[in-house]
């Protein structure tokens, strides 16, 4: 080839030229460069080691705003604030003050320290702040917001360093279980009518709503699949939820196939329920099935046939049960959050089986779906090479 360089290998004693072609170390220099960027940035973790403790601070925080979606990348976490400014600038500060507290109570808490750079005691601070501002009838900018926010998100690390004590039994997750804690009590405690902060009125449904199938619009069908994965943080524009996409497509590919999946499946299932078309349009019926695609489609599971079927069972079961405990808190006037996603998640985690490729992965080896799955076929390798032997 005219564009080659001879590059002299040695080889049994003997010299021989072979050719290198310019463009393949190129293309090798860009797949380097993109695997710093994508996954779970292990090596930019690293070099931040002996920087000033700010800077560690301020990945970790990135790292816990992206770790509600089970994505431990700082560049996805990035992109994902650039989404909060695109829905409300009011809710990009209130959540990101929510982390911050949260990951900083860690801190003083002297929680893991591994476990607080990988943001695991940022990201139920993260949703505590947005969806306290969202569920605020005071509107935006409502700086007295901001005590009951850094406060409530105080809680979150004593509610995952409690659960996580009593779940490490089973090597099972805490998911969003402090979050639901934290915004239902503070929600149930403040209430409608409280004088400083009062909240939106949660009502259940009184009426059976008037629904013309052909009113339905498939565009806006289509589109509730992206706000589905945006009301993972409350956030309903359309914009946004696909903005949350390119950030888990950066880290993960898997984990962005999977909650746009799952929000499709919810999206479905809210059909097969004769659900008013506006509730499917706000993607209120996604965001508990995009979790719980996620977490079993290759996060907790290592990803095969087998468990993405799975994960999309776990989609339609948390779509059904979220419907169920809506309809449940609503008597309380107390919104569902993420309870059918921890619920429904914990619950196919927790199932027994002989199918070798259902297998799921101890907590300490879980990093993200392309990396699980090089250790299960890693594993797999080593249990039959002893077996031959």
């Amino acid at each position: 080839m005219e564009n080659s360089v001879d590059v002299k290998i040695e080889t049994k004693g003997e010299r021989k030229p072979i050719k290198q072609n310019p463009l393949s170390k190129a293309g090798k220099r860009v797949c380097r460069a993109v695997g710093y960027i994508t996954g779970d940035m292990k090596e930019f973790g690293a070099w931040l080691k002996d920087k000033p403790l700010m800077i560690q601070f301020i990945d970790w925080v990135l790292r816990g705003i992206s770790q509600v979606m089970f994505v431990n990348n700082p560049l996805s976490g990035l992109i994902v604030v650039a989404g909060f400014l695109v829905q409300n600038p009011w809710w990009t500060l209130t959540g990101c003050l929510g982390t911050v507290v949260s990951t900083l109570t860690a801190l003083i808490l002297g929680q893991d320290r591994s476990a607080i750079a990988a943001g695991l005691y940022g990201y139920n601070g993260v949703l505590v702040g947005l969806l306290m501002a969202v569920f605020s009838a005071k509107g935006n900018y409502h700086w007295w917001l901001l005590l009951p926010v850094a406060l409530v998100s105080m809680m979150c690390p004593v509610f995952t360093s409690a659960l996580g004590s009593v779940f490490c039994k089973w090597d099972l997750p805490v998911f969003t279980l402090p979050f639901n804690l934290a915004l239902t009590l503070y929600l149930a405690a403040s209430g409608p009518h409280n004088l400083f902060f009062p909240t939106t009125v949660i009502q259940s449904a009184t009426a059976t709503p008037n629904i013309t199938w052909t009113s339905a619009e498939m565009p806006m069908l289509l589109q509730s699949i992206p706000v589905g994965v945006g009301q993972v943080y409350g956030c309903g524009n359309p914009w946004t939820g696909g903005i949350f996409l390119i950030a888990l497509f950066i880290s993960s590919p898997l984990i962005c196939l999977h909650a746009a999946i799952g929000s499709a499946v919810g999206m479905l299932a809210a059909l097969s329920l004769a659900t008013p078309f506006s509730k499917i349009y706000s993607g209120l019926w996604g965001y508990n099935s995009s979790l719980s695609c996620v977490a079993i489609g290759g996060m907790f599971y290592a990803f095969t046939w087998q468990t993405h079927l799975l994960a999309i069972a776990c989609a339609l079961f948390s779509a059904y049960l979220g419907a169920t405990v809506t309809n449940m808190l609503s008597v309380f006037g107390v919104p569902s959050g993420t309870w059918s996603f921890c619920l429904s998640a914990l619950t196919f985690l927790l199932i027994s089986t002989n199918n070798s490729a259902i297998y799921k992965l101890p907590l300490s080896k879980v990093t993200y779906p392309e990396a699980n799955r090089a250790y299960y076929l890693k594993m797999k390798k080593h249990q039959r090479s002893c077996c031959e032997v």
